[in-house]
């Protein structure tokens, strides 16, 4: 399923609440004419939302959109996963993001798997070619990986357990992505490795995602946001510019393609997807 053309993605959350799925809906209808490649629903720690991922997703193809589940393996068993694989089949999905997952706090067992490359040879063993399998690369390291070298290892086991492809945790440094490219390729990895974009719309909300992720908001970006203080509007002006001037970077290096954080808003997205031309 390899491409000479660049592959532009997108992601939303399931939604929680009436409300809130609105706003996924009329977001995703907004989107719709950039006609992505596909689109990626996300699973909660622990499988919390794994019923708002399958309605999500149900909703997002109704709309003509290629939807691909995140599957988690933390806190599923076997059982659990085969049953879910087996849904996701008899809709037709092809395409799927294997995942290790978040333990959410106070959670107990952590399931029959352990890591994502268990996962991802588990649906190969299960379903063979049927899934197109993305899982996920960190440029900036795994927060929890002791090393570099460490999480390329993870990475590359991954990779090799069956994998076609590769969607980065976001990042804004072009530098880590074209390195950790170049790492995994020495190992041998020539499956694509799509960086993930995530618009800055909110510092507020942007800086507790990145310690979370562990992604560095370079000083001078930070020192700019914070600047702004309340000021929404050139908060979003100036994040569209860093984020723009990233993904023409990513782009104009060879990176296959581009995958949209777009936290169930539209705007950002579409602003940044204009301005590239894409």
């Amino acid at each position: 399923m390899h491409s000479p053309e660049p592959v532009f993605s997108l992601e939303f959350f399931p939604a929680r609440d009436e409300a809130s799925s609105e706003r996924m809906l009329q977001a995703a209808t907004a989107l719709n004419e950039l006609s992505p490649r596909y689109v990626s629903v996300t699973f909660g720690a622990g499988g919390s939302t794994r019923a708002g991922t399958l309605a999500a997703v149900q909703a997002l193809r109704a709309q003509g959109y290629d939807a691909a589940p995140h599957l988690s393996c933390i806190g599923a068993t076997r059982a659990e996963l085969r049953d879910l694989l087996a849904q996701y089949r008899e809709l037709g999905v092809r395409r799927v993001v294997a995942l290790r997952g978040d333990m959410p706090s106070g959670m107990g067992p952590m399931g029959d798997l352990r890591y994502a490359s268990e996962l991802v040879s588990f649906i190969r063993a299960e379903t063979g070619d049927w899934f197109h399998i993305e899982v996920a690369a960190y440029p900036e390291s795994h927060p929890q990986a002791r090393s570099p070298d460490e999480d390329l290892k993870h990475f590359v086991e991954k990779m090799q357990a069956g994998a076609n492809s590769a969607i980065t945790q976001y990042f804004f440094n072009a530098d880590a992505y074209f390195d950790f490219a170049d790492r995994a390729l020495a190992r041998g990895i020539t499956q694509p490795i799509v960086p993930g974009i995530m618009p800055i719309t909110n510092y507020s909300q942007l800086a507790r995602f990145s310690e979370m992720c562990g992604t560095e908001i370079p000083r001078w970006i930070r020192l700019r946001l914070a600047s702004f203080g309340d000021d929404r509007a050139s908060i979003r002006a100036f994040g569209h510019d860093v984020v723009a001037g990233l993904c023409q970077t990513l782009l104009d290096g060879g990176a296959p393609g581009l995958h949209f954080y777009t936290m169930n808003q539209s705007e950002p997205t579409l602003g940044l997807w204009r301005e590239l031309d894409i």
